[in-house]
């Protein structure tokens, strides 16, 4: 298989019709082997429009959701960017193709080892509890919860710079998912809900955990 003219296809196919126009984004998304970050006997899925299983109730998050969700974020270069939780470190990796100081965090160690070898420079994931954040890198200028959450973990909202942005996919009851965009000003934060996105609810974002509706 051509993954080079797959994942071209992907971009002319699902991302450009699709409203995601942002040309860094789409050099990362094209640049970035998003095959690589797949469990080796799902390669063939991975450019698909849909979300690529992972084991364990995990997902992927299919590429035009991801990357409608980074586009939200409008992160420029040199930014700090923490993807929570970061699976394989797919997101990760875009993230530092289009320039930024990105770092992941994901609870599964077997996520991490897939796509570790593959993290260009100014990448970085880390072994910990997602919903906690990663407080050593923080203040971060953007957030992104790739995934879908019934409510964004306070510290992920607390590590975030003024004027900081957070990206996430919020479950509410009976209702179609929605991405939302949320802005810090004056260390409060506002969402506004910027289109429908239905993916899998991230383990842990059940009753007790960090994700869970208030």
């Amino acid at each position: 298989m051509d993954f080079a003219e797959a994942r071209k296809r992907m971009v002319d196919g699902q991302l450009l019709p699709n409203r995601v126009n942002d040309p860094r984004l789409i050099s990362a998304m094209l640049s970035t082997p998003r095959e690589g970050f797949a469990p080796a006997a799902m390669a063939s899925r991975a450019l698909a429009d849909a979300d690529l299983p992972l084991g364990g109730g995990r997902v992927m998050i299919q590429p035009l959701y991801l990357a409608r969700l980074i586009q939200l974020l409008a992160v420029r270069r040199g930014e700090r960017v923490l993807v929570a939780p970061c699976d394989t470190g797919y997101a990760v990796a875009v993230l530092a193709a289009m320039g930024a100081a990105a770092t992941g965090v994901e609870a599964e160690e077997r996520l991490l080892a897939m796509g570790r070898p593959l993290l260009p420079p100014f990448a970085r994931v880390e072994q910990g509890e997602p919903a906690a954040g990663w407080p050593g890198g923080a203040p971060f200028e953007a957030v992104l919860v790739p995934g879908a959450v019934a409510r964004i973990p306070a510290a992920l909202e607390e590590q975030l710079a003024e004027g900081g942005r957070l990206a996430a996919v919020l479950q509410r009851p009976n209702r179609v998912g929605a991405a939302v965009l949320g802005l810090k000003t004056a260390g409060r934060m506002s969402y506004n809900d910027a289109f429908d996105c239905q993916t899998v609810l991230l383990p842990g974002a059940a009753p007790r955990s960090g994700f869970v509706l208030a």
